[in-house]
């Protein structure tokens, strides 16, 4: 058998996924006295982490000088549900002031206070305000001062690289198998240590924010492959406020920036509905109490004109929204020339965040598998079955940073760097197997797929749906092995796609098996055959994948809170339970 040419590239530390928490690893890493090699499917410039708008958590007490770092890890664990895994919060809310600093030196230019201080506004569920922003376009802020920092380093980073494989024998990753998508060349990266952080899974729902080529669930895939174990794959935050038309967009996030400088929320009968939900709080609730009086003013009848609600902040000057949400009121007049200060939006709840993903130590963000580490939504842990708004930008620097320490330090450990000949033929042989013709394309059934999911594993779940789900997914398999895929002059697009898919339907199926196992409704999760939340589901649903291709259910008790962390917990008001909300 002739060998299959490729490149090789070696470092010390590899890199998969080039947006903030990827970029913030390796920063870390090459800080550490290591080399290291960061390849991304999307270009640099233009990854996930632009999406993030309105702002990143960090208790400076600026605004508010009550907040602390306790009131943020009790505010992220109430919102969670108490499935948050404790030290991860711990660690976010005492390690963010620092990095959100260390950022804004880097260039992420924070809006400031007359005092020069990072000014701070409010998120939905949040006790005070600590909020750090830049207008609405946070993430991509952070994005652009992470970029210059690794090019100040020096460090080397490779666009158009789709993995196919984490290179992985007896349990120790020793890097990864990609092609270039535009010329299909592939590469064995060879590294120490690995660093996955390539996303969630949330654009396998039909309205979605996410965009399309992004978080289709590879990360999980390649997770699963390699012996990792995922954990609360059924928690997906559906956040509130989503675009409506026109439909080649629908779901395209509207941050909600907008409704923490003020916006009201108003059905189509002209009525701001909040205060039926949430008295106290009003728009500035939970995300999945937002979203879940959305979908039922919606589901209802009293939904607007093109089956939305209405998000209006016209009440506020126009200078005002476009100091504070530059961004929208540009997307908006883009896309449908609505000018936002004269006229409400139409919203509806959307696919918006991976709650769940690939287990970690929650200090180290080692995988269980030697040599593999994990950072940003591809993980779970942090976020419970409720991301708190403004958390996932602080987790992207704070372990990132984390992640990029240990496995540098892992890489100045080692003797000898480890490889696999046989591992490396796998790989070839695993991309070789879809160079094919077929009778089915990738697109139609990538579509399939987001159809299967919004309506049968959507914001409002029974057991009825998810188990039409299984069996239409079961369908989607057989017709991923008919796929036709010929590479040509254009590019490899065919074979991302073919990757993608198969990809989307394994985190598909563990998303719907882990929302079977959860037979109550408890944050982002809501059931209609189980409204009630119960204590026999204070657990994390896990996934492993075994040999036979087969995903395996299992369960693991929650990690105890410290006598300390608990008395902040009990000391803060809890969130009203959703009991009862699905029958009015």
């Amino acid at each position: 058998m002739n060998a299959v040419r490729h490149k090789t590239n070696i470092s010390n530390v590899l890199v998969i996924g080039s947006g903030g928490a990827g970029l913030r690893a390796a920063i870390e890493a090459k800080l550490s006295g290591v080399e290291v090699t960061v390849i991304g499917k999307r270009k640099k410039e233009d990854v996930h982490t632009v999406l993030a708008a309105g702002g990143i958590n960090a208790s400076f007490g600026n605004v508010d000088p009550k907040d602390s770092w306790q009131q943020h890890f009790a505010d992220t664990m109430i919102e969670g549900y108490h499935l948050s895994e404790p030290k991860m919060v711990e660690l976010m809310a005492k390690e963010a002031p620092g990095l959100v600093e260390e950022i804004d030196q880097w260039g992420a230019n924070f809006a400031k206070l007359e005092n020069g201080k990072i000014d701070q506004r409010y998120f939905g569920a949040h006790t005070y305000r600590r909020t750090c922003y830049s207008g609405d376009y946070t993430g991509r802020s952070i994005l652009k001062a992470l970029i210059k920092k690794a090019k100040e380093l020096k460090i080397p980073i490779y666009d158009s690289q789709y993995v196919t494989e984490l290179l992985v024998h007896n349990n120790l990753c020793f890097g990864a198998m990609a092609f270039d998508i535009n010329n299909g060349e592939r590469t064995v990266f060879l590294a120490d240590s690995t660093i996955l952080a390539a996303g969630g899974h949330t654009r396998i729902w039909r309205k979605s924010s996410s965009r399309r080529n992004e978080n289709s669930g590879d990360a999980f895939y390649l997770g699963l492959k390699a012996g990792c174990k995922l954990k609360d794959m059924e928690l997906v935050q559906f956040h509130p406020t989503g675009m409506v038309v026109p439909e080649e967009i629908a779901g395209t996030l509207v941050t909600e920036a907008v409704r923490g400088e003020g916006g009201h929320l108003i059905n189509g009968k002209g009525e701001r509905y909040m205060a039926k939900y949430d008295a106290d709080r009003m728009e500035l609730s939970t995300r999945d109490r937002v979203a879940m009086a959305n979908y039922l003013e919606i589901a209802e009848g009293r939904g607007s004109k093109n089956g939305g609600v209405y998000l209006d902040i016209s009440h506020k000057s126009k200078e005002f929204i476009i100091q504070k949400l530059p961004r929208m009121y540009r997307q908006f007049l883009d896309t449908l020339m609505l000018d936002i200060s004269k006229e409400p939006m139409e919203v509806a709840p959307t696919a918006h965040y991976s709650m769940g993903g690939i287990e970690v130590d929650p200090e180290t963000h080692n995988t269980g598998v030697e040599g593999l580490f994990a950072a940003g939504e591809c993980t779970g842990g942090l976020h419970g079955a409720n991301r708190l708004g403004g958390n996932s930008l602080a987790e992207i620097l704070i372990f990132g940073k984390r992640a990029g320490h240990h496995a540098s330090q892992r890489s100045l450990s080692l003797d000898i760097q480890y490889r696999s000949k046989q591992v490396i033929r796998e790989a070839h042989a695993n991309i070789d197997r879809f160079l094919k013709h077929g009778d089915q394309v990738a697109r139609p059934l990538q579509r399939e797929l987001r159809n299967i999911m919004w309506e049968h594993c959507g914001v409002v779940r029974t057991e009825d749906k998810l188990e039409e789900g299984l069996r239409r997914i079961e369908k989607l398999k057989i017709s991923v092995k008919l796929l036709d895929v010929r590479p040509d002059s254009e590019g490899f697009e065919d074979l991302m796609l073919a990757f993608d898919l198969e990809g989307a339907i394994m985190a598909a199926e563990a998303t719907i098996l882990g929302a079977k196992a959860r037979k109550e409704s408890r944050g982002a999760h809501q059931r209609a055959d189980y409204i009630d939340t119960h204590k026999e589901h204070e657990v994390n649903y896990t996934i492993r994948l075994e040999a036979n291709r087969k995903l395996v259910l299992g369960k693991e008790k929650l990690k105890p809170l410290t006598d300390e962390l608990r008395s902040l917990v009990d000391d803060t008001d809890e969130i009203t339970d959703f009991e009862g909300m699905l029958l009015e």
